[in-house]
């Protein structure tokens, strides 16, 4: 099965290189270009890609912006978005990821993560470039409060194996790894994942990641 991906930068020599990487690969498909964040959105919102790659800072409207006009709270069957940029800044994360991105690429990362991003996105994962997650979770992990703080909201909604899964997932592990730490099969991962993000209200794995820091819920053993 073809995922078919959008791409919005206003550099063409950056769209050229995106098309030429992705559409090399033989289960990814390029079906359209913009060069300014309005443009995106109507391509958006009129061809339905699987996923759709935006760059933050383009004329008109900015990636944030079409982050959350395309995948953001109260959006009706929102899309997933991935937002690459050059900009390593923890404003244009946080705005990226609050605003219902499904993952945060720098540009620089290369083309295997670019690939791993896209393909991510489109089985409902999400990743987050490493050297920003490496500083993410410990700007968050420096925030949290106490380990016996009363204030984690969900934490005793979950069972003793979902915040095993909760743990792993905050700290960067794949479906894979955690299935396979954790002695259980693929699909009862994802059986998990679902229902911590239903338990929990969240949208994906990088919220539950957020969540995990935010909350002191990571450092329980």
């Amino acid at each position: 099965m073809t995922t078919t991906v959008l791409i919005a930068d206003d550099q063409e020599m950056v769209r050229t290189g995106f098309r030429l990487i992705l559409n090399a690969q033989p289960d990814l498909e390029v079906i359209g270009e913009a060069s300014d964040g309005a443009a995106c959105v109507e391509l958006a919102r009129r061809l339905r890609p699987d996923v759709c790659l935006v760059d933050i800072r383009m004329p008109r409207l900015d990636g944030l912006e079409v982050t959350r006009l395309l995948a953001g709270p109260g959006v009706t069957d929102p899309m997933r978005v991935v937002v690459v940029t050059t900009f390593d800044q923890d404003d244009y994360v946080y705005g990226a990821l609050r605003g219902g991105a499904c993952g945060f690429l720098l540009k620089d990362a290369g083309p295997n993560l670019l690939v791993e991003a896209v393909r991510a996105a489109a089985n409902g994962d999400a990743m987050v470039s490493p050297s920003v997650t490496l500083r993410l979770l410990k700007r968050l992990g420096d925030t949290a409060p106490a380990t016996g703080s009363s204030q984690r909201p969900g934490t005793t909604a979950l069972s003793e194996r979902e915040l095993e899964v909760v743990r792993l997932v905050a700290r960067g592990r794949t479906n894979q790894e955690i299935a396979t730490e954790l002695f259980v099969s693929l699909s009862t991962v994802k059986t998990h994942l679902g229902s911590i993000q239903s338990k929990l209200d969240v949208r994906n794995r990088v919220e539950i990641a957020a969540w995990a820091w935010e909350t002191g819920a990571v450092g329980r053993e």
